[in-house]
């Protein structure tokens, strides 16, 4: 098998389908969403938990001490110790002596002085050395559990097997001295809250999570299963369809069902096939087309060659002429073949120049003028004033050429083609009618495609290779130039291109600018 038949045949599929690249991203969606969930609510719960409790002791002690000398102390220290579930202590200091003025526990009841001298009196220095404030953990019987793990063992739970100390022993204590604005005196606020064991809530979480993995998978995968209707099964439709395409069916459908993507790719797939479809019809009849243009004329160089040849007497100027012209026209077909592909592949670049259109199309007139006299055809021209314009004189003697010889080709029985000139000051139109058969509206987007006929017998031309109408678009094209054309059935044709007119300060800017450029 050669290389080129390898290039050309479809490579075979590889990587993942995104059937199972769904699955892989929903999977890995669904791990890092239980991955997050289980850290935060199982494994960081003690964490979080006496963080707010530190936070909620820091608060009601703040909230108690505008009360501090009060009246209403009790009553404020009561209300705050039942809403933050948490027991408080308030002590005045008098001298060496700590007084105790005000409690409650979390079930509102007061509580009366309950800590000894000697522990109130070590943690009330260790507050004067924080800065008036100091925070713990301790034990019942005021033994103090030091909390000094790094951040990375903050996923350690309190109450591990190793611990000596049940963790619903535990309570978090906070102390503040502070000073009252109503007696002057100094208070000591002493708050401790229970850090609940969290067991129990802790097993119910981890239930919790295995349900919620268990119907997260479940709905996952029916929603990839869905997904993968919705998208892939439509992809893998127009996969097969595509193949088909390049096997040269065009006709083939392309169906979309589903988002709007795949709607849009459908009806683009769809509209390629049908453009494909034209480009394979013109490209047989240009083939068809080039084949009769170059077999006609060869066919009859060969027969009069061999008449010649073979029949005494039959070499005659005329049957020379004939070959002579028949050669021409073959030579013609060639260059017309060969300037085309050069424009369209950009070999062939414009040389812009400043020169009056007016005057170009009069020479171009009385080239004709043998033409008409020996064949019967009428070529008028309308059009009077200087039309001075900035393009390529040679390309736009070129463009006038293959649009008169395009209306002689197709002109009516009166053999008559009207070139006219018109100008507003601005932009400059020649006009190139007929009065032939005119041109179908749906067949008119296609006439400047290359070798593309009207008629589809073909019909050799008067003059001209066939090509012309194609050389035309690209000369204009590189031209930046307007042309179209009108058609009326059964009336002809009007072939038209515009540029823009020159005026004598830019006439003078031009010339100086390509006399620099020389």
């Amino acid at each position: 098998m050669s290389d080129r038949e390898l290039q050309k045949r479809p490579r075979k599929p590889h990587g993942a389908s995104i059937r199972w690249k769904l699955i892989a991203y929903f999977l890995s969606f669904l791990a890092i969403t239980f991955l997050i969930v289980g850290v935060f609510q199982i494994l960081l719960l003690d964490f979080f938990f006496e963080s707010v409790k530190k936070v909620e002791l820091e608060l009601t002690a703040e909230s108690l001490i505008p009360s501090l000398g009060r009246d209403n102390l009790q009553i404020e220290t009561s209300s705050q110790a039942v809403e933050r579930s948490m027991s408080i202590a308030i002590y005045r200091v008098q001298g060496e002596e700590a007084i105790h003025v005000a409690g409650a526990n979390a079930g509102g009841e007061y509580r009366d002085h309950w800590m000894d001298s000697k522990f109130l009196s070590e943690i009330y220095k260790k507050a004067l050395e924080n800065g008036g404030a100091y925070q713990t953990k301790m034990a019942f019987g005021g033994y103090e559990i030091p909390d000094e793990r790094p951040w990375w063992q903050i996923f350690h739970r309190s109450e591990d097997k190793d611990s000596k100390i049940p963790a619903e022993n535990i309570r978090l204590v906070y102390v503040r001295i502070a000073k009252a604005e109503e007696d002057g005196a100094y208070y000591i606020l002493f708050l401790n809250s229970k850090l609940l064991p969290l067991n129990s809530t802790v097993e119910t979480l981890k239930m919790q999570f295995v349900w919620i993995v268990c119907i997260l998978v479940l709905a996952a995968s029916v929603m990839v299963f869905l997904l993968y209707r919705k998208i892939s099964k439509p992809l893998i439709r127009m996969n097969e369809s595509a193949k088909q395409l390049a096997r040269g069916r065009y006709d083939v459908p392309f169906s979309g069902q589903g988002y709007r993507e795949t709607r849009e790719l459908a009806d683009t797939l769809n509209y390629a096939a049908m453009e494909l479809s034209k480009v394979d019809r013109l490209q047989k009849e240009l083939i068809a087309n080039i084949s009769h243009d170059l077999r006609t004329p060869l066919t009859m160089i060969r027969g009069y060659g061999e008449m010649m040849r073979d029949i005494p007497g039959e070499n005659t100027p005329e049957n020379m002429q004939l070959i002579i012209d028949e050669t021409a026209r073959l030579s013609a077909l060639v260059n017309d073949l060969l300037d085309l592909s050069k424009m369209q592949a950009g070999s062939i670049v414009p040389r812009f120049e400043v020169f009056d259109l007016t005057e170009a199309i009069e020479e171009t007139m009385e080239r004709y003028d043998a033409f008409t006299k020996h064949q019967g055809y009428r070529i008028l021209w309308d059009g009077q004033g200087e039309a001075y314009v900035w393009a390529d004189r040679s390309m736009i003697l070129q463009v006038l050429y293959n649009l008169i010889n395009n209306a002689i080709n197709y002109t009516g029985e009166d053999r008559s083609v009207t070139v006219t000139l018109v100008t507003d000051g601005k932009t400059v139109r020649v006009n190139i009618a007929d009065t032939g058969a005119g041109i179908p509206q749906d067949e008119v987007p296609y006439i400047w495609d290359r070798y593309y006929r009207i008629d589809k017998v073909h019909k050799r031309a008067m003059v001209g290779s066939g090509l012309g109408l194609s050389i035309v678009k690209e000369i204009l094209d590189k031209h930046r130039a307007g042309y179209g054309v009108s058609s009326t059935l059964q009336k002809g044709s009007v072939f038209w291109f515009e540029l823009p007119v020159i005026h004598p300060t830019q006439r003078l800017e031009s010339t100086t600018n390509e006399e620099e450029t020389h």
